[in-house]
């Protein structure tokens, strides 16, 4: 029987043995539909690296931003609005792969080995000449502990200590994307060079993803500028499993096409799903905060 000491050495060495390998972006420019003035800012980033050659050596700018190559870049807003396709067609377009890095990929229950974790993947980057992206980067970058009360307080303190060296250091693109922009530390905030906030799509990008979701051989009776105009308040990946859903729904009972009222009962569904989502968000924060302030008067 193996001890439980034994054991822990076992896990712990899988831990140590983390690797990040880079993959060829999944979108272009081209595929993701976006307001002119967020997609001006996306473009902005994408030709930061092809034109630091000008504003670094031909203008001067590397005298007097010595450590200001880096590119920190931080996508956000709602879910489902083209952050993460953002994030991979900026790699695309500078013909370079990306190393996606998700906290649970650098987590660890050992103290000392997140850090670990994220160093591996900024070296692991820089050896694959690859853009490294954060998704879900608030997990990462939130505020530090400031009253630390055990080892693992510790070890998030260390975690963000570790980030912010790096952010120092580190002269290529990083991209960051999240939907909890609030929850950032301000030091890490100033460190990122530019914040790009995404939203819901307006009505003509509603129109645009509809088109775009709905292929020309998919036999249909779908008014698009009517589910446009009637649906506001979705994302981009709303729209997509709308269609989706309701072509499996006419497959399933053998129909002909897919019509109208399939696809605005699956865009409802998805609507009502969220405002229930909404809702029980609201009332676990109520709850939350009415318990923080209970023990604060009880230990006042």
């Amino acid at each position: 029987m193996i001890q439980p000491e034994q054991n822990r050495q076992l896990v712990s060495k899988d831990k140590n043995d983390v690797s990040f390998s880079p993959e060829e972006p999944k979108y272009d420019l081209d595929d993701i539909v976006l307001p002119v003035y967020v997609k001006e800012q996306i473009l902005d980033v994408a030709e930061y690296m092809h034109n630091s050659k000008i504003v670094f050596e031909d203008w001067g700018l590397e005298t007097t931003h010595k450590y200001s190559k880096r590119m920190g870049i931080n996508l956000y807003g709602p879910p489902g609005t083209g952050k993460t396709m953002a994030a991979h067609a900026i790699a695309k377009h500078l013909k370079r792969k990306i190393l996606v890095v998700n906290y649970a990929d650098i987590e660890s229950k050992y103290v000392g080995d997140t850090p670990k974790n994220i160093r591996k993947a900024f070296e692991a980057a820089k050896e694959t000449n690859s853009v490294i992206f954060f998704d879900e980067a608030d997990a990462i970058l939130s505020k530090r502990v400031t009253n630390m009360l055990n080892a693992t307080d510790v070890s998030v303190n260390q975690t963000r200590s570790v980030m912010l060296m790096i952010l120092n250091d580190y002269q290529d693109i990083i991209i960051f994307a999240t939907n909890f922009i609030e929850n950032f530390d301000p030091a890490f905030m100033r460190r990122i060079a530019k914040h790009v906030k995404f939203e819901l799509p307006d009505e003509i990008c509603r129109q645009k993803l509809w088109d775009m979701y709905i292929p020309d051989r998919m036999p249909n009776d779908i008014d698009i500028m009517q589910l446009a105009h009637k649906y506001n308040g979705i994302s981009g990946s709303d729209i997509s499993n709308a269609i989706l859903m309701a072509a499996f729904k006419a497959a399933r009972n053998k129909l002909d096409s897919v019509s109208q009222k399939s696809v605005e009962e699956t865009i409802e569904g998805i609507i009502d799903s969220k405002h229930a989502n909404e809702r029980v968000t609201v009332e676990k924060r109520i709850v939350s905060e009415k318990y923080v302030k209970k023990q604060l008067n009880n230990n006042g």
